[in-house]
Formats: C-alpha cells, structure tokens, sequence
C-alpha cells in the first residue's frame, strides 16, 4: 500500500512538472498569450517586419484602442493584426469541403497592454482545433500556426 502510495505521488510531481515546464504547448486554453519582451510599439513594429520575405502578408491592423474611443469607451492600447499567407490560406478556401474553415482567416494576432504595464501577444490555439479539422486542412492550419509561431518568438520572452 505504502510503496502504491509513494509512486502515485512520484508520478503526479512528474506529471506537474513536466506540464509547468511545457505549459504553452500542453494548454487547453483556446488562446495562447505571450508577455513580449519589448514594448508596444516596438512589438507591434517587430511582428510586421518579421513577416518580409516570408510570403505572409499584412492585410490590415484594427487599432481598438481608437476604434472603442470613437464609441465613448476607454481601453488600453491594443491592436489586432490580420495577417495572410496567400499559399496557404489558398488551400482552404479553393476546397469546398474546406471553406467552413474561412472564418479562421485570416491569422489574427493580437498585441495588448495591461494594467501591469507589460505588452503581450495573444492568439488562437491552433493545436486544440487542428485534431477536430483533421485531413488537409489540419495540416493547412498547423503549418501557418508554426510558421506564425516563428514570428512571436522574435518577440517573446
């Protein structure tokens, strides 16, 4: 019994561990936060220029902080950038099996303060949902996660 005792608490600190030291790929969370290690501008400055020569494209960035201002809300600074990989987002939307996933594009990352005055990145759980798409599709969406995931770490700690 004691020694039953002993390796179920050998395996529940493993497993603790284990999770704390992966706790960005092990998330259930169905988004991912980052704290940056720059400020925000400078985050938002980085993440786009990362994407040069990439075949990833810039389409928009709603800035919301403005955009709530012009509606008589006041929130910190906070902009979403909407991004697209034309190769990519190609093999979703010209497969009509595949376009129910549309709403998905283009790749969104967000970038936003907080009260403690640090900058973070925020985006979708790709993983979490890529085993539901399965087929091609899943394959399409974990490829621009990764390939997007390249990006943040220029900025994150």
């Amino acid at each position: 019994m004691r020694y039953n005792y002993i390796i179920t608490t050998l395996f529940i600190i493993l497993a603790y561990t284990g999770a704390a030291q992966n706790t960005e790929k092990l998330t259930t969370d169905i988004m991912i936060e980052s704290a940056s290690e720059y400020g925000f501008d400078e985050t938002v400055e980085k993440l786009t220029a990362s994407l040069s020569g990439k075949n990833w494209k810039l389409i928009t960035t709603h800035n919301m902080q403005e955009t709530m201002k012009k509606n008589g809300k006041d929130v910190s600074r906070i902009k979403i950038l909407e991004l697209c990989n034309p190769e990519i987002a190609y093999t979703i939307l010209s497969n009509d099996a595949h376009r129910s996933l549309s709403p998905m594009l283009p790749c969104r990352l967000s970038v936003y303060e907080k009260l403690d005055g640090k900058t973070y990145i925020s985006r979708m759980n790709i993983p979490l949902f890529a085993d539901m798409i399965g087929g091609e599709a899943s394959q399409s969406v974990m490829r621009a996660y990764t390939e997007s995931e390249e990006f943040i770490k220029a900025v994150i700690k």
